[in-house]
Protein backbone atom coordinates (compact mmCIF):
# COMPACT_ATOMS: atom_id res chain seq x y z
CA UNK A 1 0.00 0.00 0.00
CA UNK A 2 2.83 2.36 0.89
CA UNK A 3 4.55 1.71 -2.47
CA UNK A 4 1.36 2.42 -4.38
CA UNK A 5 0.89 5.71 -2.51
CA UNK A 6 4.44 6.83 -3.33
CA UNK A 7 3.97 5.95 -7.01
CA UNK A 8 0.71 7.90 -7.11
CA UNK A 9 2.46 10.93 -5.64
CA UNK A 10 5.19 10.67 -8.28
CA UNK A 11 2.57 10.48 -11.04
CA UNK A 12 0.72 13.53 -9.66
CA UNK A 13 3.94 15.56 -9.51
CA UNK A 14 4.88 14.54 -13.04
CA UNK A 15 1.43 15.41 -14.37
CA UNK A 16 1.49 18.81 -12.67
CA UNK A 17 4.95 19.56 -14.09
CA UNK A 18 3.88 18.64 -17.61
CA UNK A 19 0.76 20.81 -17.40
CA UNK A 20 2.80 23.75 -16.18
CA UNK A 21 5.21 23.41 -19.10
CA UNK A 22 2.26 23.27 -21.49
CA UNK A 23 0.74 26.32 -19.87
CA UNK A 24 3.96 28.31 -20.24
CA UNK A 25 3.87 27.59 -23.96
CA UNK A 26 0.27 28.75 -24.17
CA UNK A 27 0.83 31.97 -22.24
CA UNK A 28 3.87 32.82 -24.38
CA UNK A 29 1.50 34.06 -27.06
CA UNK A 30 1.26 31.16 -29.49
CA UNK A 31 -2.52 31.36 -29.41
CA UNK A 32 -3.21 27.71 -28.59
CA UNK A 33 -6.45 26.78 -26.91
CA UNK A 34 -6.16 25.57 -23.33
CA UNK A 35 -7.37 21.99 -22.93
CA UNK A 36 -10.44 21.09 -20.96
CA UNK A 37 -8.38 19.80 -18.04
CA UNK A 38 -7.61 22.30 -15.32
CA UNK A 39 -4.52 22.28 -13.13
CA UNK A 40 -5.53 22.79 -9.52
CA UNK A 41 -2.66 23.84 -7.31
CA UNK A 42 -2.81 24.54 -3.60
CA UNK A 43 -3.98 28.08 -2.81
CA UNK A 44 -1.17 30.52 -2.12
CA UNK A 45 -1.87 33.80 -0.39
CA UNK A 46 -1.20 36.74 -2.70
CA UNK A 47 0.93 39.55 -1.37
CA UNK A 48 -1.07 42.69 -0.58
CA UNK A 49 0.29 45.69 -2.49
CA UNK A 50 -0.74 49.30 -2.96
CA UNK A 51 -1.32 48.62 -6.65
CA UNK A 52 -3.90 45.96 -7.33
CA UNK A 53 -3.95 43.25 -9.91
CA UNK A 54 -6.47 44.30 -12.54
CA UNK A 55 -8.96 42.07 -14.35
CA UNK A 56 -10.94 43.57 -17.23
CA UNK A 57 -13.91 41.43 -18.28
CA UNK A 58 -15.59 42.34 -21.57
CA UNK A 59 -18.78 40.65 -22.67
CA UNK A 60 -20.23 41.05 -26.14
CA UNK A 61 -23.64 42.57 -26.91
CA UNK A 62 -24.95 42.55 -23.34
CA UNK A 63 -28.04 44.60 -22.52
CA UNK A 64 -27.56 46.60 -19.34
CA UNK A 65 -30.69 45.20 -17.65
CA UNK A 66 -29.71 41.51 -17.71
CA UNK A 67 -28.08 41.14 -14.29
CA UNK A 68 -30.06 39.68 -11.44
CA UNK A 69 -28.53 42.01 -8.85
CA UNK A 70 -29.56 44.94 -11.04
CA UNK A 71 -33.20 43.88 -10.84
CA UNK A 72 -33.56 41.52 -13.79
CA UNK A 73 -36.10 38.84 -12.82
CA UNK A 74 -35.34 36.65 -15.84
CA UNK A 75 -31.70 35.70 -15.20
CA UNK A 76 -29.60 33.98 -12.60
CA UNK A 77 -26.18 35.65 -12.69
CA UNK A 78 -24.33 34.82 -9.44
CA UNK A 79 -20.91 35.88 -10.74
CA UNK A 80 -22.01 39.30 -11.94
CA UNK A 81 -24.20 39.66 -8.85
CA UNK A 82 -21.14 39.13 -6.70
CA UNK A 83 -19.29 41.94 -8.47
CA UNK A 84 -22.27 44.24 -8.09
CA UNK A 85 -22.51 43.54 -4.35
CA UNK A 86 -18.81 44.19 -3.81
CA UNK A 87 -18.49 47.27 -6.01
CA UNK A 88 -20.15 50.10 -7.92
CA UNK A 89 -22.66 49.64 -10.74
CA UNK A 90 -22.99 52.57 -13.14
CA UNK A 91 -26.48 52.77 -14.56
CA UNK A 92 -25.72 55.54 -17.06
CA UNK A 93 -22.80 53.82 -18.75
CA UNK A 94 -22.67 54.32 -22.52
CA UNK A 95 -20.86 52.70 -25.40
CA UNK A 96 -18.76 55.15 -27.40
CA UNK A 97 -20.01 53.46 -30.56
CA UNK A 98 -22.59 50.64 -30.33
CA UNK A 99 -20.76 48.28 -32.71
CA UNK A 100 -18.16 45.64 -31.77
CA UNK A 101 -14.83 46.90 -33.14
CA UNK A 102 -15.34 50.66 -32.70
CA UNK A 103 -16.49 50.25 -29.09
CA UNK A 104 -13.57 47.96 -28.27
CA UNK A 105 -11.07 50.39 -29.74
CA UNK A 106 -12.33 52.98 -27.24
CA UNK A 107 -12.33 50.57 -24.29
CA UNK A 108 -8.68 49.70 -24.92
CA UNK A 109 -7.37 53.18 -25.80
CA UNK A 110 -9.52 55.79 -24.04
CA UNK A 111 -10.15 57.54 -27.36
CA UNK A 112 -13.21 57.91 -29.56
CA UNK A 113 -13.63 55.55 -32.50
CA UNK A 114 -13.23 58.35 -35.07
CA UNK A 115 -9.81 58.99 -33.52
CA UNK A 116 -8.64 55.39 -33.28
CA UNK A 117 -9.57 54.85 -36.92
CA UNK A 118 -11.87 51.96 -35.97
CA UNK A 119 -15.08 53.79 -36.85
CA UNK A 120 -16.53 50.65 -38.44
CA UNK A 121 -15.77 46.94 -38.07
CA UNK A 122 -12.69 45.64 -39.84
CA UNK A 123 -10.38 48.58 -39.10
CA UNK A 124 -7.12 48.60 -37.12
CA UNK A 125 -6.18 51.00 -34.32
CA UNK A 126 -3.90 53.69 -35.74
CA UNK A 127 -0.29 53.00 -34.75
CA UNK A 128 0.35 56.24 -32.85
CA UNK A 129 -2.40 55.46 -30.29
CA UNK A 130 -1.29 52.84 -27.73
CA UNK A 131 -3.67 50.26 -26.33
CA UNK A 132 -3.75 49.75 -22.58
CA UNK A 133 -1.60 46.62 -22.80
CA UNK A 134 1.16 48.51 -24.60
CA UNK A 135 0.91 51.38 -22.14
CA UNK A 136 1.11 49.29 -18.98
CA UNK A 137 3.78 46.91 -20.25
CA UNK A 138 5.90 49.83 -21.45
CA UNK A 139 5.51 52.11 -18.42
CA UNK A 140 4.94 49.79 -15.43
CA UNK A 141 5.99 46.36 -14.20
CA UNK A 142 2.51 44.92 -14.80
CA UNK A 143 2.35 41.59 -16.57
CA UNK A 144 -0.25 41.96 -19.32
CA UNK A 145 -2.29 39.02 -20.60
CA UNK A 146 -5.18 38.68 -23.03
CA UNK A 147 -7.67 35.88 -23.56
CA UNK A 148 -10.61 35.74 -25.95
CA UNK A 149 -12.07 38.02 -28.60
CA UNK A 150 -10.01 40.97 -29.85
CA UNK A 151 -11.74 42.03 -33.11
CA UNK A 152 -9.52 45.05 -33.80
CA UNK A 153 -9.46 44.13 -36.60
CA UNK A 154 -9.39 40.32 -36.51
CA UNK A 155 -11.57 38.30 -34.18
CA UNK A 156 -8.96 35.75 -33.17
CA UNK A 157 -5.38 37.03 -33.50
CA UNK A 158 -2.44 34.99 -32.29
CA UNK A 159 -0.57 38.15 -31.32
CA UNK A 160 -1.81 41.39 -29.79
CA UNK A 161 0.69 44.21 -29.29
CA UNK A 162 1.29 44.83 -25.60
CA UNK A 163 -0.16 41.50 -24.45
CA UNK A 164 0.81 37.89 -24.11
CA UNK A 165 -2.09 35.99 -25.64
CA UNK A 166 -3.31 33.11 -23.50
CA UNK A 167 -5.91 31.85 -25.95
CA UNK A 168 -8.26 33.10 -28.61
CA UNK A 169 -11.97 32.73 -29.22
CA UNK A 170 -13.10 29.95 -31.55
CA UNK A 171 -15.03 30.55 -34.73
CA UNK A 172 -16.79 33.65 -33.45
CA UNK A 173 -19.20 31.65 -31.31
CA UNK A 174 -19.33 31.95 -27.53
CA UNK A 175 -20.74 28.47 -27.07
CA UNK A 176 -17.41 27.21 -28.49
CA UNK A 177 -14.88 29.83 -27.47
CA UNK A 178 -15.87 31.21 -24.08
CA UNK A 179 -14.95 28.11 -22.11
CA UNK A 180 -11.45 28.14 -23.61
CA UNK A 181 -11.17 31.80 -22.61
CA UNK A 182 -12.20 31.24 -18.99
CA UNK A 183 -10.04 28.12 -18.64
CA UNK A 184 -7.01 29.92 -20.05
CA UNK A 185 -7.44 32.67 -17.47
CA UNK A 186 -8.04 30.11 -14.73
CA UNK A 187 -4.94 28.10 -15.61
CA UNK A 188 -2.81 31.23 -15.66
CA UNK A 189 -4.06 32.29 -12.24
CA UNK A 190 -3.63 28.86 -10.68
CA UNK A 191 -0.08 28.44 -12.00
CA UNK A 192 1.49 31.90 -11.95
CA UNK A 193 4.37 32.78 -9.68
CA UNK A 194 6.25 35.95 -8.86
CA UNK A 195 5.31 39.18 -7.18
CA UNK A 196 4.62 41.44 -10.16
CA UNK A 197 1.02 42.64 -10.48
CA UNK A 198 -0.95 41.47 -13.48
CA UNK A 199 -3.38 43.10 -15.88
CA UNK A 200 -5.58 40.47 -17.50
CA UNK A 201 -8.30 40.85 -20.11
CA UNK A 202 -10.98 38.17 -20.40
CA UNK A 203 -12.96 39.01 -23.53
CA UNK A 204 -15.99 36.79 -24.00
CA UNK A 205 -18.21 36.27 -27.04
CA UNK A 206 -21.51 35.78 -25.28
CA UNK A 207 -24.28 36.85 -25.40
CA UNK A 208 -23.38 37.74 -29.01
CA UNK A 209 -24.48 34.23 -30.06
CA UNK A 210 -27.99 35.68 -30.08
CA UNK A 211 -27.12 36.84 -33.61
CA UNK A 212 -26.82 33.24 -34.73
CA UNK A 213 -30.02 32.41 -32.86
CA UNK A 214 -31.78 35.18 -34.76
CA UNK A 215 -30.58 33.88 -38.10
CA UNK A 216 -31.78 30.39 -37.27
CA UNK A 217 -35.16 31.60 -36.05
CA UNK A 218 -35.93 34.35 -38.54
CA UNK A 219 -38.55 32.29 -40.33
CA UNK A 220 -40.21 30.65 -37.34
CA UNK A 221 -43.23 28.48 -37.89
CA UNK A 222 -45.42 30.50 -35.56
CA UNK A 223 -44.85 28.22 -32.59
CA UNK A 224 -41.99 27.75 -30.19
CA UNK A 225 -40.18 24.39 -30.02
CA UNK A 226 -40.80 23.92 -26.29
CA UNK A 227 -44.47 24.32 -25.45
CA UNK A 228 -43.86 23.97 -21.73
CA UNK A 229 -42.00 27.30 -21.75
CA UNK A 230 -45.04 29.37 -22.69
CA UNK A 231 -45.88 30.15 -19.08
CA UNK A 232 -42.28 31.17 -18.32
CA UNK A 233 -41.62 33.50 -21.25
CA UNK A 234 -40.91 37.16 -20.38
CA UNK A 235 -43.58 39.67 -21.27
CA UNK A 236 -42.95 42.20 -24.00
CA UNK A 237 -41.35 45.45 -22.73
CA UNK A 238 -43.39 48.58 -22.14
CA UNK A 239 -41.63 50.33 -25.03
CA UNK A 240 -42.14 47.50 -27.50
CA UNK A 241 -43.96 49.88 -29.86
CA UNK A 242 -42.03 52.57 -31.70
CA UNK A 243 -42.85 56.12 -32.68
CA UNK A 244 -43.39 57.43 -36.20
CA UNK A 245 -40.90 60.28 -35.85
CA UNK A 246 -37.59 58.54 -36.49
CA UNK A 247 -34.67 59.14 -38.86
CA UNK A 248 -34.94 57.05 -42.00
CA UNK A 249 -31.99 54.84 -41.08
CA UNK A 250 -33.75 53.55 -37.97
CA UNK A 251 -36.90 52.75 -39.91
CA UNK A 252 -35.00 50.93 -42.66
CA UNK A 253 -32.96 48.98 -40.12
CA UNK A 254 -36.04 47.74 -38.33
CA UNK A 255 -37.75 46.74 -41.57
CA UNK A 256 -34.81 44.64 -42.78
CA UNK A 257 -33.86 42.80 -39.61
CA UNK A 258 -34.90 39.28 -38.66
CA UNK A 259 -38.23 39.76 -36.85
CA UNK A 260 -39.69 42.01 -39.55
CA UNK A 261 -38.54 39.71 -42.34
CA UNK A 262 -39.90 36.67 -40.51
CA UNK A 263 -43.08 38.49 -39.47
CA UNK A 264 -42.83 37.45 -35.84
CA UNK A 265 -45.85 37.36 -33.61
CA UNK A 266 -45.79 38.24 -29.90
CA UNK A 267 -45.02 34.66 -28.84
CA UNK A 268 -41.90 34.54 -31.02
CA UNK A 269 -40.71 37.88 -29.65
CA UNK A 270 -41.10 36.55 -26.11
CA UNK A 271 -39.22 33.36 -26.96
CA UNK A 272 -36.37 35.49 -28.30
CA UNK A 273 -36.24 37.37 -25.00
CA UNK A 274 -36.12 34.10 -23.04
CA UNK A 275 -33.35 32.77 -25.28
CA UNK A 276 -31.24 35.91 -24.96
CA UNK A 277 -31.30 35.68 -21.17
CA UNK A 278 -29.95 32.14 -21.41
CA UNK A 279 -26.99 33.41 -23.43
CA UNK A 280 -26.28 35.91 -20.64
CA UNK A 281 -26.32 33.10 -18.08
CA UNK A 282 -23.78 31.17 -20.16
CA UNK A 283 -21.19 33.94 -19.95
CA UNK A 284 -21.90 34.45 -16.25
CA UNK A 285 -20.84 30.86 -15.63
CA UNK A 286 -17.51 31.45 -17.39
CA UNK A 287 -16.93 34.62 -15.37
CA UNK A 288 -17.60 32.63 -12.22
CA UNK A 289 -14.81 30.20 -13.13
CA UNK A 290 -12.28 33.06 -13.19
CA UNK A 291 -13.54 34.56 -9.93
CA UNK A 292 -13.19 31.18 -8.23
CA UNK A 293 -9.58 30.91 -9.40
CA UNK A 294 -8.86 34.38 -8.03
CA UNK A 295 -10.23 33.34 -4.65
CA UNK A 296 -8.45 30.00 -4.56
CA UNK A 297 -5.09 31.64 -5.18
CA UNK A 298 -5.68 34.46 -2.70
CA UNK A 299 -5.88 37.21 -5.31
CA UNK A 300 -9.52 38.11 -4.71
CA UNK A 301 -8.90 40.86 -2.17
CA UNK A 302 -6.15 42.53 -4.17
CA UNK A 303 -7.69 42.55 -7.63
CA UNK A 304 -9.60 45.43 -9.17
CA UNK A 305 -12.26 43.95 -11.45
CA UNK A 306 -13.90 45.91 -14.26
CA UNK A 307 -16.87 44.33 -16.04
CA UNK A 308 -18.33 45.95 -19.13
CA UNK A 309 -19.61 45.22 -22.64
CA UNK A 310 -18.99 46.72 -26.06
CA UNK A 311 -22.65 47.47 -26.79
CA UNK A 312 -26.12 46.35 -25.82
CA UNK A 313 -28.87 44.42 -27.59
CA UNK A 314 -32.19 45.61 -29.03
CA UNK A 315 -34.08 43.16 -26.81
CA UNK A 316 -37.49 43.95 -28.36
CA UNK A 317 -37.40 47.57 -27.23
CA UNK A 318 -38.82 49.63 -30.10
CA UNK A 319 -39.16 46.25 -31.86
CA UNK A 320 -35.41 46.18 -32.40
CA UNK A 321 -32.80 43.46 -32.24
CA UNK A 322 -29.02 43.55 -32.58
CA UNK A 323 -26.90 46.73 -32.42
CA UNK A 324 -25.80 50.01 -34.11
CA UNK A 325 -28.72 51.99 -32.66
CA UNK A 326 -28.88 55.15 -30.51
CA UNK A 327 -31.65 53.89 -28.22
CA UNK A 328 -30.60 53.03 -24.68
CA UNK A 329 -31.17 49.30 -25.12
CA UNK A 330 -28.13 49.29 -27.44
CA UNK A 331 -26.20 52.42 -26.45
CA UNK A 332 -26.05 51.71 -22.70
CA UNK A 333 -23.82 48.92 -21.43
CA UNK A 334 -23.11 47.28 -18.08
CA UNK A 335 -20.22 48.77 -16.11
CA UNK A 336 -19.39 47.32 -12.70
CA UNK A 337 -16.10 48.06 -10.93
CA UNK A 338 -15.12 46.25 -7.76
CA UNK A 339 -12.12 46.06 -5.43
CA UNK A 340 -13.10 44.68 -2.00
CA UNK A 341 -12.38 47.08 0.90
CA UNK A 342 -11.25 49.79 -1.53
CA UNK A 343 -14.33 50.70 -3.57
CA UNK A 344 -17.83 51.36 -2.34
CA UNK A 345 -19.84 48.18 -1.97
CA UNK A 346 -23.28 47.41 -3.38
CA UNK A 347 -23.48 50.94 -4.77
CA UNK A 348 -25.92 51.65 -7.58
CA UNK A 349 -24.86 54.90 -9.26
CA UNK A 350 -27.84 56.18 -11.21
CA UNK A 351 -26.64 59.72 -11.84
CA UNK A 352 -23.05 59.73 -13.10
CA UNK A 353 -22.63 59.79 -16.88
CA UNK A 354 -19.76 57.49 -17.89
CA UNK A 355 -18.59 55.72 -21.04
CA UNK A 356 -16.02 53.34 -22.49
CA UNK A 357 -13.37 56.06 -22.71
CA UNK A 358 -13.31 56.23 -18.89
CA UNK A 359 -11.88 52.72 -18.52
CA UNK A 360 -8.26 53.39 -19.55
CA UNK A 361 -7.87 56.46 -17.27
CA UNK A 362 -9.37 54.46 -14.39
CA UNK A 363 -7.05 51.50 -14.92
CA UNK A 364 -4.03 53.81 -15.16
CA UNK A 365 -5.05 55.60 -11.97
CA UNK A 366 -5.10 52.36 -9.99
CA UNK A 367 -1.94 51.11 -11.71
CA UNK A 368 -0.08 54.20 -10.54
CA UNK A 369 0.78 55.58 -13.98
CA UNK A 370 -0.36 58.62 -15.93
CA UNK A 371 -2.64 57.69 -18.84
CA UNK A 372 -1.69 58.32 -22.47
CA UNK A 373 -2.23 61.86 -23.74
CA UNK A 374 -5.53 63.10 -25.14
CA UNK A 375 -7.83 60.91 -23.05
CA UNK A 376 -11.48 61.64 -23.82
CA UNK A 377 -12.69 60.28 -20.49
CA UNK A 378 -11.57 60.53 -16.91
CA UNK A 379 -10.70 58.24 -14.02
CA UNK A 380 -13.73 56.96 -12.14
CA UNK A 381 -11.67 56.30 -9.02
CA UNK A 382 -13.10 59.23 -7.02
CA UNK A 383 -16.64 57.99 -7.71
CA UNK A 384 -15.65 54.44 -6.80
CA UNK A 385 -14.27 55.59 -3.48
CA UNK A 386 -17.17 57.86 -2.57
CA UNK A 387 -15.45 61.19 -3.08
CA UNK A 388 -17.24 64.32 -4.24
CA UNK A 389 -16.39 65.27 -7.82
CA UNK A 390 -17.93 67.57 -10.37
CA UNK A 391 -20.35 65.66 -12.59
CA UNK A 392 -19.52 64.87 -16.19
CA UNK A 393 -21.88 67.15 -18.17
CA UNK A 394 -22.40 64.72 -21.05
CA UNK A 395 -21.23 61.61 -22.86
CA UNK A 396 -21.14 61.07 -26.62
CA UNK A 397 -21.67 58.03 -28.83
CA UNK A 398 -20.64 57.91 -32.48
CA UNK A 399 -22.42 55.77 -35.02
CA UNK A 400 -21.91 54.76 -38.64
CA UNK A 401 -18.59 56.53 -38.97
CA UNK A 402 -19.43 60.16 -39.64
CA UNK A 403 -23.18 59.76 -40.12
CA UNK A 404 -24.68 59.93 -36.64
CA UNK A 405 -24.01 61.23 -33.16
CA UNK A 406 -25.75 60.83 -29.84
CA UNK A 407 -25.20 63.06 -26.81
CA UNK A 408 -26.63 62.29 -23.38
CA UNK A 409 -26.85 64.98 -20.71
CA UNK A 410 -28.39 64.75 -17.27
CA UNK A 411 -31.92 65.20 -18.58
CA UNK A 412 -31.90 64.80 -22.35
CA UNK A 413 -30.65 62.57 -25.11
CA UNK A 414 -30.17 64.16 -28.51
CA UNK A 415 -29.58 62.14 -31.71
CA UNK A 416 -28.66 63.54 -35.12
CA UNK A 417 -28.08 61.80 -38.44
CA UNK A 418 -26.04 63.97 -40.81
CA UNK A 419 -28.01 63.08 -43.93
CA UNK A 420 -31.47 63.09 -42.37
CA UNK A 421 -33.64 66.11 -41.45
CA UNK A 422 -35.25 64.28 -38.53
CA UNK A 423 -33.51 64.77 -35.19
CA UNK A 424 -34.50 63.02 -31.98
CA UNK A 425 -34.68 64.48 -28.49
CA UNK A 426 -35.87 62.50 -25.48
CA UNK A 427 -36.54 63.67 -21.96
CA UNK A 428 -34.78 60.84 -20.15
CA UNK A 429 -36.23 61.78 -16.76
CA UNK A 430 -39.87 61.80 -17.83
CA UNK A 431 -39.54 59.30 -20.68
CA UNK A 432 -36.72 56.79 -19.92
CA UNK A 433 -38.16 54.36 -22.47
CA UNK A 434 -37.62 56.91 -25.27
CA UNK A 435 -41.17 56.62 -26.53
CA UNK A 436 -41.78 60.27 -27.49
CA UNK A 437 -39.49 62.26 -29.76
CA UNK A 438 -39.89 65.89 -28.72
CA UNK A 439 -37.28 67.38 -31.07
CA UNK A 440 -39.94 68.83 -33.35
CA UNK A 441 -41.87 70.62 -30.60
CA UNK A 442 -41.35 74.41 -30.53
CA UNK A 443 -40.98 74.38 -26.74
CA UNK A 444 -37.87 72.20 -27.01
CA UNK A 445 -36.02 73.97 -29.84
CA UNK A 446 -33.66 75.63 -27.38
CA UNK A 447 -32.68 72.21 -25.99
CA UNK A 448 -32.13 70.89 -29.53
CA UNK A 449 -29.85 73.80 -30.43
CA UNK A 450 -27.96 73.55 -27.14
CA UNK A 451 -27.20 69.85 -27.62
CA UNK A 452 -26.28 70.29 -31.26
CA UNK A 453 -23.87 73.02 -30.19
CA UNK A 454 -22.29 70.77 -27.57
CA UNK A 455 -21.73 68.10 -30.21
CA UNK A 456 -20.06 70.61 -32.54
CA UNK A 457 -17.70 71.70 -29.76
CA UNK A 458 -17.01 68.05 -28.89
CA UNK A 459 -16.06 67.28 -32.49
CA UNK A 460 -13.61 70.20 -32.58
CA UNK A 461 -11.41 68.70 -29.84
CA UNK A 462 -11.07 65.29 -31.49
CA UNK A 463 -8.02 64.20 -33.48
CA UNK A 464 -10.13 62.52 -36.15
CA UNK A 465 -8.40 60.20 -38.63
CA UNK A 466 -7.95 61.99 -41.97
CA UNK A 467 -9.57 59.23 -44.02
CA UNK A 468 -12.92 59.42 -42.20
CA UNK A 469 -15.59 60.16 -44.84
CA UNK A 470 -17.31 63.49 -44.20
CA UNK A 471 -15.32 64.16 -41.02
CA UNK A 472 -16.51 67.12 -38.95
CA UNK A 473 -19.54 67.55 -41.20
CA UNK A 474 -22.19 65.40 -39.58
CA UNK A 475 -24.36 68.34 -38.47
CA UNK A 476 -24.75 69.84 -41.96
CA UNK A 477 -28.38 69.11 -42.64
CA UNK A 478 -29.55 68.66 -46.21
Amino acid sequence: MKGKTMNARKRNKTTAAINRREFIKISAGVGLMVGSGTVRTMPTAAKETSRPNILLIVTDQQHIDTISAGGCPHTQTPAMDRLARSGVTFRNSYSTNPVCSPARSSIFTGRMSTETGVYINGKRIRPDIPNIGQWLSGNTDYETFYAGKWHIPRTHPIQIEGFRVLTTGIGGHGILGDTSTSRACENYLRNRSGSRPFFMVAAFLQPHDICEWLRLNTFASGRIPYDHLKGALPELPDNFQYGSSEPGYLKRTRETRDPAVGKWDALQWRYYLWSYYRHVEMVDGEIGRILQALDDRGYGKNTLIVLTSDHGEGLARHQNVRKSLPYDEVARVPLIISWPDHTLQNKMDGSSLVSGVDIVPTVCDYAGVLPPKNMRGRSLRPLLEGKTVSPQPYVVSEMLGDRARMIRTERYKYVSYRDDPVDMLFDMLDDPGETKNIAGEPSHQAAVEKHRGMLIEWEKQLDVVPNLPGANAWWRKS
